[in-house]
C-alpha cells in the first residue's frame, strides 16, 4: 500500500540523486553510508512506500499540492 504522494516522490528522488552525487564524490565511510541512505530514499520514491510514514501514520497520497 502506498503512502508517498507524488510530490513527495519526485522530491525524495532529486534528494537521493544528489545524495548519490555527493557519495560518488567521496571515498571514505561517510560516501558509503550517503550511498546507502540515497538508494533507501530512492527505494521509496521508486515504490511510493515508506516504513516510518507508516509507523508515524503519515500518509501523503491523493494531497493537494
Amino acid at each position: 500500500m502506498q503512502n508517498v504522494g507524488t510530490l513527495d516522490r519526485a522530491a525524495r528522488a532529486a534528494i537521493s540523486m544528489a545524495m548519490a552525487l555527493f557519495a560518488w564524490k567521496r571515498s571514505d565511510r561517510m560516501g558509503v553510508v550517503v550511498a546507502f541512505l540515497a538508494g533507501d530514499l530512492l527505494g521509496s520514491a521508486l515504490s511510493g512506500y515508506c516504513p516510518l510514514y507508516r509507523l508515524l501514520k503519515i500518509n501523503t497520497v491523493g494531497k493537494p499540492i
